[in-house]
């Protein structure tokens, strides 16, 4: 009824640890930072939607965490070596997708992710960085292009009218990823 103090409000020192280890005096190297921070918090999630849209018959997105302490790692990296860092993180993002590919199957529409992947790429680097950045942006084109019928089967197939239900998930998570890597570079 009246007025709470600042005591009374939950501790954020969790998150005052979180925003102290994604700065970087590079602004592209903070950027990226938050990006991996925001994808390894996220990683938990997506099986969470998918068991949300299809039930049960989800339970092979389980794995797809794995990549979640890579990602967390970045700033880790980030720190001793920027440009490096900012590679790790387009190779992680990349691979991470075609993890996911071979895991869950074309047919759930995973490999949409790519797309951002190629996006990332082509944002995290300088003018003077191109020759790092144009392999980097190759590979998530070409393994959309050309890697289409050399996945093989899923190692983790889920029934065809859930991967069908899945990709609906995949398009909407890879539009928002998408979003919010304009949003944060934006900045």
């Amino acid at each position: 009824m009246g007025h709470q103090s600042l005591s009374a409000l939950p501790d954020v020192r969790w998150l005052r640890w979180v925003k102290a280890y994604a700065a970087h005096d590079d602004a592209l190297a903070a950027t990226g930072n938050t990006i991996a921070l925001v994808l390894a918090g996220n990683g938990p999630f997506y099986p969470l939607y998918a068991f949300a849209l299809i039930g049960w018959a989800a339970w092979p997105t389980l794995p797809t965490m794995a990549s979640a302490p890579l990602f967390a790692l970045v700033p880790w990296v980030m720190r001793r070596n920027a440009l490096a860092g900012r590679m790790v993180l387009s190779l992680v993002a990349t691979l991470n997708t075609l993890w996911c590919v071979k895991l869950l199957g074309i047919e759930t529409g995973v490999d949409l992710f790519l797309l951002p992947c190629a996006t990332l790429a082509a944002m995290l680097f300088y003018r003077r960085e191109r020759w790092v950045m144009l392999p980097l942006l190759a590979l998530p084109i070409a393994a959309f292009i050309g890697l289409k019928g050399w996945y093989g089967p899923a190692l983790l197939p889920m029934p065809l009218d859930d991967a069908a239900r899945m990709v609906a998930l995949n398009a909407v998570s890879v539009a928002m990823v998408t979003g919010f890597f304009g949003l944060v570079f934006g900045r």
